[in-house]
């Protein structure tokens, strides 16, 4: 009885012998060396994990910087405290770059635009442009008021209000998901410092435009003839303005008849 016990846990302690050795060669075999500097970029980062830096999260864009694939500020959410601290990891100077904030490119709220009807289904977006006749608001390019690019921000820097979706610049880190949702292609990343912006994205004939929105862009060309910097263009109907000419004299926000040009 006691030989059998014996026999029984020299056999087990083989086993376990021969199992660690196999684990250990396996191990041999299978290692890959971890850089350390990229687990001290990834220990330096936010972890939002919001795939604004073009990676599949944070552990994406440590591993690019570390290979030198990507700038040590690749992260737009950890600004310039974390290039900072990834740029000491990594030896080099961080690279000036210009800080980004998301914009919703319509001014026209309930109160400023017509519906074509009233929308009582799910809040998205997404789901109101494939109603009939593309969503509730008359004008084909405004913002549908669903929340869709709030629902999707990480950082509460998006909120609805009277029906018009509204970014709060300082709270936005330009992760750029809700420029990815918007089913209308509202959203844009433009210079936290810019001061004169484009509420309005309408590609419709002006006298269109007047029908519908009290703040659309008309097409009049008055605050293009009388941008100093030459910083403004008109393209599909609708007015741009460079952010790199732009002195920002305010000229067009005073100029512009149908206040669609808005200071910030």
């Amino acid at each position: 009885m006691i030989s059998g016990i014996i026999i029984a846990t020299m056999v087990v302690a083989g086993a376990g012998i021969i199992i660690g050795l196999i684990l250990g060669l396996a191990d041999m075999r299978l290692h890959v060396d971890i850089d350390e500097r990229e687990a001290a970029i990834l220990e330096a980062l936010p972890g939002n994990n919001c795939g604004g830096c073009g990676f599949p999260g944070c552990s994406g864009c440590a591993a690019a910087i570390a290979k030198g694939r990507a700038e040590v500020n690749q992260c737009p959410v950890g600004g310039s405290a974390v290039a900072e601290a990834i740029s000491e990891i990594m030896g080099v100077e961080v690279r000036k770059t210009t800080r980004m904030v998301a914009f919703v490119h319509c001014g026209g709220d309930c109160e400023q635009a017509t519906q074509k009807y009233e929308y009582n289904g799910v809040p998205d977006c997404r789901l109101q442009a494939q109603v009939p006749g593309g969503g509730s608001k008359t004008c084909d390019y405004g913002c549908l008021g669903g929340g869709t690019c709030a629902s999707v921000c990480q950082f509460d820097a998006i909120h609805v209000y009277d029906g018009l979706a509204i970014v709060d610049k300082h709270k936005c880190k330009a992760c750029g998901k809700c420029v990815e949702v918007c089913p209308r292609h509202l959203i844009d990343l433009i210079p936290y410092d810019a001061q004169e912006v484009v509420t309005c994205k309408s590609q419709d004939k002006g006298q269109d435009v007047n029908g519908y929105c009290k703040v659309g862009c008309i097409a009049c060309h008055i605050c293009e003839k009388n941008c100093p910097a030459d910083a403004i263009f008109l393209e599909n109907n609708v007015a741009q303005i460079d952010q790199d000419r732009c002195v920002h004299c305010d000229t067009c926000v005073k100029k512009c008849p149908k206040k669609v040009i808005a200071a910030i």
